[in-house]
């Protein structure tokens, strides 16, 4: 073979040898899983998910994260205590009209012994205790997945009734967020 051919290419494969490789798959997507993240962290800290996730034994209610009136407390099954019990008040769905008590299935509070506490969390600390099923109520990244598909006391935050603002994330992009957040390692954005 004629020398002044294979010159050139023996400098082209060296040259190929010595690029530097592409970034890794995961540097490639951790702005949509950054993105992602962000999606759920938003969604977590809308009132609606944020009044039964306090950082104290009181529910707070409404837009502005009042605590809940009459002096409502978690209780020890996360269902009130005495005749303040939840499910006084809160029926299986919203009762009809501003201002009425919202409802759903099984409407309750996280426990005292796994609070699940989203308010006044930031993002690290929020996305920490969600990966940790020692503090997110020993929950699987799957079964959370599941859990904010499915349970209908999470979809109620999207259909919350009269006066009450919804979760302005659609649920299917929120799922789809948490799919992503997942599927990225539960990673926080700053890790």
């Amino acid at each position: 073979m004629n020398r002044s051919i294979l010159a050139p290419l023996a400098l082209l494969l060296c040259a190929q040898c010595e690029t530097p490789a592409p970034a890794p798959a995961e540097s490639a997507g951790s702005g949509s899983t950054s993105a992602a993240w962000d999606t759920v962290y938003r969604v977590l800290q809308h009132p609606r998910c944020m009044n039964c996730h306090p950082a104290g034994d009181t529910p707070l209610v409404g837009d502005d994260s009042q605590p809940h009136p009459q002096n409502v407390q978690r209780g020890p099954l996360g269902v009130g205590l005495f005749a303040m019990r939840c499910n006084a008040c809160h029926q299986t769905k919203n009762t009809e009209g501003a201002h009425l008590p919202p409802g759903a299935p099984r409407w309750q509070l996280p426990t005292p012994g796994m609070p699940l506490v989203f308010q006044g969390k930031s993002s690290q600390d929020l996305c920490e205790q969600l990966r940790d099923p020692k503090r997110n109520g020993g929950k699987t990244p799957e079964q959370l997945l599941e859990h904010v598909t499915h349970d209908a006391l999470v979809l109620w935050g999207w259909a919350p009734g009269t006066g009450r603002a919804p979760v302005p994330v659609p649920h299917a992009d929120f799922v789809r967020a948490m799919k992503a957040w997942i599927d990225g390692g539960c990673k926080h954005p700053g890790e």
